[in-house]
């Protein structure tokens, strides 16, 4: 049996793997759809994160293969409905990093409050803004969350501690799934007028592409902080911009982006004296999340092959 791994996998799993696998991992394929077209015949099982695009024109091209492992959750690089049509069972690692993401939201929330970045770099250049920049504290507001699954979940508990109050949106859960975590599931409509943190915790559709619109941005009340560490394309980047600077929003912390790598014509647009935090798709990625997320689709792969 053979293994492609396209994306970094933790080096303890990847050993077990070779126990019983003939494993190749290149990393260079993950962009390079066309050498992985090229070479994806020749194996039975594919590990990928979130850069390779398994889509159609790979999946036509792999004849023998039987389980795609996802690094991770998000399932929109690859074809779905391709693989349930030709028997290719796909595993994401559900629950392996929710807790990297949780904390990520927590901590970006209270930094946002508190203004570090902006204190950070008034500070930095030789400026002492100790009183000419406020500072919030978690404690009392209201965080929005636009999904209400395992990640959203946690961030409820976590938030709990600092006795936050918290709403959320997801028309696919029962309210009654809210109330165990004392969470009320109301519109969105009703998140953007109440929230002062919106954090993202839905999948890319064509429902929720550009939810977070200028439209969308216009409707919130309290100049929120907005939190993505879902994924990029579910807000507009060039309307957020255009939010934070007429004060429609107060901060923005962004893990995800609708390029990635995000393109310097959008970190072009950003200021230096902008409340913003922006990382390169890490929230779920810890050592500790990465050990949990190898281990599982390694040992996934293996149970599925039966060894």
């Amino acid at each position: 049996m053979k293994i492609l791994i396209t994306e970094f996998m933790e080096d303890k799993s990847l050993e077990i793997l070779k126990t019983n696998f003939e494993v190749t991992v290149d990393q260079d394929l993950s962009t390079n759809s066309n050498e992985l077209k090229k070479i994806i015949s020749n194996f039975d099982a594919l590990i990928v994160r979130n850069k390779t695009q398994v889509n159609k024109e790979v999946l036509e091209n792999a004849p023998n293969l039987k389980f795609v492992g996802r690094l991770g959750v998000g399932l929109d690089n690859i074809d779905i409905e391709y693989c349930k049509s030709n028997n290719i069972h796909v595993q994401p690692a559900t629950g392996m990093n929710a807790d990297s993401v949780a904390e990520y939201v927590i901590n970006t929330s209270l930094s946002l409050l508190k203004n570090i970045p902006l204190m950070h770099q008034e500070t930095s250049i030789g400026n002492w803004p100790r009183t000419s920049i406020s500072s919030q504290e978690l404690k009392g507001k209201t965080i929005g969350l636009l999904g209400f699954g395992l990640i959203a979940k946690k961030v409820s508990v976590l938030a709990k501690v600092f006795n936050a109050s918290i709403i959320a949106y997801d028309p696919f859960v029962d309210p009654s799934i809210g109330n165990e975590f004392d969470v009320k599931l109301i519109d969105i409509n009703e998140i953007f007028k109440l929230a002062d943190i919106i954090s993202i915790h839905l999948p890319l559709s064509e429902t929720t592409k550009n939810l977070l619109n200028y439209e969308a941005f216009k409707k919130m009340k309290k100049q929120p902080i907005i939190i993505n560490s879902s994924r990029g394309s579910i807000i507009n980047e060039h309307d957020l911009l255009k939010a934070y600077d007429e004060k429609l929003i107060s901060g923005f912390a962004l893990d995800v982006y609708d390029i990635e790598p995000v393109q310097k014509i959008f970190l072009n647009k950003i200021k230096s004296n902008t409340n913003c935090i922006l990382t390169p798709h890490i929230a779920g990625v810890t050592i500790e999340s990465n050990s949990r997320v190898s281990e599982f689709i390694a040992n996934s792969v293996q149970e599925f092959f039966k060894l």
